[in-house]
């Protein structure tokens, strides 16, 4: 292992990653939660963004961008994972075929009053949350949501406005906010839905995982036929980054592109996870601080981190100044590209790779040339949209 310094990040090289191409996060499964979300109301696939001006000013051949934040009108994509997972509960407790049922099988009045008899609960940094209020709410079922200390009022007024019955801003970290929902789940007779896994509770994440490969299978079919070199996926618990980096790697197993995992600086638990080099996770402790809300996540995600372990190759814990450095060009960008509004977690990803460009040793490390097609996600967007303006405001 090895790290590099850069003005405002870390890069952890030399992982000894690639392990044989192969993960559960499958075109199967991919398929399975498209099939489901396409039933949605209010579905559409979003937009994979060519920033043509930005490549040309950094000198490499493309840089794509996929925009979540018009998904579903939650302003990120964690509604994908929320909503398959929900179902996935509901056609157990039914029992309806998920691979044949779909979302009006549930749109009955006797469905919708069984439906309205079941509880949801889970904690969230803000985007997780709103998209399991937002499908429960779409089921006809109730939901309560708990935050970590110093989440931001306009995060928590979404949710509640996505349809949960109660949302609190606790004074405890995520890690402890989520043990706080799984005592309430198992107090009240509520179903926990959380987008973290630990030993015995696997299947709820799995389906989380699964329900944002929809995502990964749409940039998949826009990129018709071209394939990324490079892939900056942005990390919390590490569950959007290893399901999409499950299915990449599975579909380009032929020539499969570079991942580099995002952390902030603070709260990197897939970094020193991937550092300590014995195959085990590790958590962060404390009650770390970072702008970037949705990554603000001690302890990586039991099922999605050996997919990160053998399969990443690069990871990058940045300073908050990196973010926002990319929600800036983003904001106002180069050339005739389309503005892409990319909240703080959102945008990470791009400004891991902003980052890393403006370092010849970095840039040479993950082979960065004039024929790089480079990949990112803005998995949100103005989620918090006071600090988005102050931010992107010159």
């Amino acid at each position: 292992m090895k790290e590099l310094k850069l003005k405002n990040a870390t890069l952890l090289t030399d992982t000894g990653a690639k392990a044989a191409p192969g993960s559960q996060f499958d075109a199967k499964a991919a398929e399975n939660a498209l099939r489901f979300h396409r039933t949605l109301p209010g579905y559409a696939m979003t937009e994979l963004v060519s920033l043509d001006g930005m490549a040309k000013e950094l000198g490499v051949k493309k840089v794509l961008i996929k925009d979540e934040s018009p998904r579903f009108g939650l302003n990120a994509f964690k509604g994908l994972g929320g909503s398959y997972a929900v179902f996935r509960i509901l056609c157990d407790r039914f029992g309806l075929d998920p691979e044949t049922a779909v979302f009006g099988d549930f749109t009955s009045e006797e469905m919708k009053a069984k439906c309205s008899g079941i509880t949801f609960v889970t904690a969230t940094d803000g985007n997780h949350g709103k998209g399991v209020a937002w499908a429960a709410k779409l089921f006809g079922c109730s939901s309560h949501v708990y935050m970590p200390v110093g989440s931001v009022e306009e995060r928590r007024q979404a949710i509640e406005d996505a349809g949960a019955e109660s949302v609190i801003i606790t004074d405890l970290n995520y890690d402890k906010a989520v043990d706080l929902a799984d005592r309430m789940a198992h107090e009240n007779g509520w179903i926990l839905v959380q987008d973290t896994a630990w030993e015995g509770y696997e299947d709820i994440p799995t389906w989380i995982v699964d329900g944002y490969l929809t995502m990964a299978a749409e940039i998949y079919e826009q990129l018709g036929g071209v394939v990324p070199t490079h892939v900056f996926l942005q990390a919390g618990v590490g569950a959007m980054a290893g399901g999409v980096l499950g299915y990449l790697s599975n579909v380009f197993a032929d020539k499969e592109p570079v991942f580099t995992i995002v952390e902030p600086s603070t709260v990197n638990c897939l970094y020193i996870s991937a550092a300590a080099d014995d195959g085990k996770s590790h958590s962060i402790e404390g009650d770390p601080v970072t702008i970037m809300a949705g990554l603000n996540c001690g302890t990586p995600c039991a099922i999605t981190w050996p997919v990160l372990r053998d399969r990443a190759e690069f990871y990058c814990a940045c300073d908050d100044v990196v973010t926002e450095n990319a929600m800036r060009a983003l904001a106002h960008p180069a050339g005739n590209d389309r503005v892409i509004v990319a909240g703080e977690s959102g945008a990470a990803g791009c400004g891991a790779f902003l980052e890393i460009m403006k370092d010849g040793d970095a840039k040479a490390a993950l082979g960065i040339d004039a024929d790089s097609v480079i990949l990112c996600i803005s998995s949100e967007g103005d989620t918090d949209k006071e600090n988005y303006q102050r931010i992107v405001m010159f």
